[in-house]
């Protein structure tokens, strides 16, 4: 691994690592991006190398909110465990697809990610604007009957499309898993935030296992890469408490809209 290479690896992945820390998912779309264009990988490469970035910072993330008790660990197993299905799939669907209709495709993804961000920020605020006992009793209703027990069907479905996603793309599928978290189970959102991480964390390692063996990895440049997401994703987990959320949210957004048009306007062309 260059130097060149080794410099680069530092910012990207302290970047992934805090919104991974902060948002509970959505920073490791940039893994993929980050390695193809800036270091050098392959897409294939990058899609594989993408989750060992995405389990490192996961972990790391977890061990902070279990300590703050914001993990459900069998809503979470349950939930990771029902996407093993679709991470195989994926994993599969990705290897056989071209290297540039790949990064075609994950240009739309991120651009479908930047959209569901900002429509997610903006039910925040709504929501913020509502009395603040409703929310609580709306709160302890859903706690009352888990979502596990209502939507089995739905939970399932939500679990395995997660799954697809990061077999497919090798990416975490936080910025769906915490709204499903939050919808489908009634989880709180410093709950959900938490317990995505353990979901990210099950689905990341099964799709790696399945690509294990299928190519080989810049072991040394994903090692720094990782290394620098894990020590991100501890201080976006800090910093959670003191930056504004929703603002966060919405520069993360445009950032990732704004590569996405770059990505698509690279890719398109050469299909």
């Amino acid at each position: 691994m260059s130097v060149v290479l080794a410099v680069a690896a530092l910012p990207c992945g302290l970047l992934i690592g805090v919104l991974l820390g902060a948002l509970g998912g959505g920073g490791s779309i940039l893994a993929v991006p980050a390695l193809v264009y800036l270091l050098g990988q392959s897409p294939h490469e990058a899609t594989a190398g993408a989750l060992i970035v995405v389990a490192v910072g996961a972990v790391t993330g977890l061990a902070c909110h279990a300590r703050a008790g914001r993990v459900r660990w069998a809503a979470g197993a349950v939930f990771g465990l029902l996407g093993t299905a679709g991470s195989f799939l994926g994993t599969r669907w990705s290897a056989a697809l071209d290297p540039t209709a790949l990064m075609a495709a994950f240009a739309g993804l991120m651009l479908t990610v930047a959209a569901a961000l900002l429509l997610q920020g903006r039910r925040k605020a709504r929501e913020q604007k509502e009395a603040q006992g409703r929310r609580e009793a709306q709160g302890r209703r859903e706690r009352q009957t888990p979502g596990a027990r209502r939507r089995p069907a739905r939970i399932a479905v939500t679990a395995s499309a997660v799954g697809l996603l990061t077999g497919f793309f090798g990416v975490g599928g936080g910025f769906v898993v915490v709204p499903a978290l939050t919808l489908v189970l009634g989880l709180e959102m410093p709950v959900a935030v938490g317990t995505s991480l353990l979901v990210i964390l099950i689905n990341s390692t099964t799709a790696l296992a399945i690509r294990a063996g299928t190519g080989a990895l810049d072991w040394p440049l994903l090692a720094g890469f990782a290394a620098c997401t894990a020590v991100g994703s501890y201080l976006g987990n800090r910093l959670s408490a003191r930056l504004p959320a929703s603002a966060l949210t919405r520069s993360f957004a445009s950032l990732i809209a704004v590569l996405a048009v770059g990505m698509a306007a690279t890719a398109i062309p050469r299909l």
